[in-house]
């Protein structure tokens, strides 16, 4: 089937060497285990400057998709991440918003930091609808008690994320020059 013709000996015998060095070099050293921790710092890393950009804004955008499948952007105003990066938000039950994530949960929550240009955070992942009176009662802020007078329209949504992408400037996170893609994680969708 398929011949191999050797044009230059020379070249192809000093690519076969460096590729057995390199093997030898990351068999004796662990060099490829030494991408994991690696891979974990600046997975890490790319956690904390979402964190960061996360933290500098009061609200973020929610985006939800609507029967048609187009996505419906409104502002949230969530509460930080926690340990496992999930956001919790609240609003009304009989909201647009709610149909539509009962429908298909899948979101996404934009964070940008507009005033110094310094960066963004988007988050894909499910969105679980919580109606539970001690998590409500856990996360109670001061203003719930006016928006919702008795708390029966008043739900939780949570979003476990599965993707997140961040751009931090300053932290040195930026778009591929190439592709212009950002620098993301996968979560596993906890």
């Amino acid at each position: 089937m398929g011949k191999h013709v050797i044009t230059n000996p020379a070249k192809s015998m000093s690519m076969c060497l460096r590729a057995v060095m390199l093997l030898s070099i990351v068999l004796t050293t662990g060099g490829w285990a030494q991408e994991k921790p690696r891979a974990a710092a600046k997975r890490d890393s790319l956690i904390a400057a979402a964190r960061e950009m996360m933290g500098l804004q009061t609200y973020c955008a929610l985006v939800t998709l609507d029967s048609t499948g187009r996505p419906q952007a409104r502002t949230m105003n969530p509460f930080p991440p926690d340990s496992n990066m999930t956001v919790w938000m609240a609003t009304n039950s009989r909201s647009r918003k709610i149909r539509e994530i009962r429908r298909d949960p899948r979101v996404c929550l934009y964070y940008a930091d507009h005033r110094q240009a310094s960066g963004y955070v988007a988050i894909n992942g499910k969105a679980v609808l919580v109606d539970d009176m001690n998590e409500k009662l856990k996360r109670k802020r001061a203003y719930w008690d006016q928006a919702f007078p008795d708390w029966r329209t008043l739900i939780l949504i949570k979003i476990v994320p599965e993707r997140i992408e961040v751009i931090h400037y300053k932290r040195g996170f930026t778009n591929d020059p190439v592709t212009f893609r950002a620098p993301f994680i996968e979560m596993g969708g906890r």
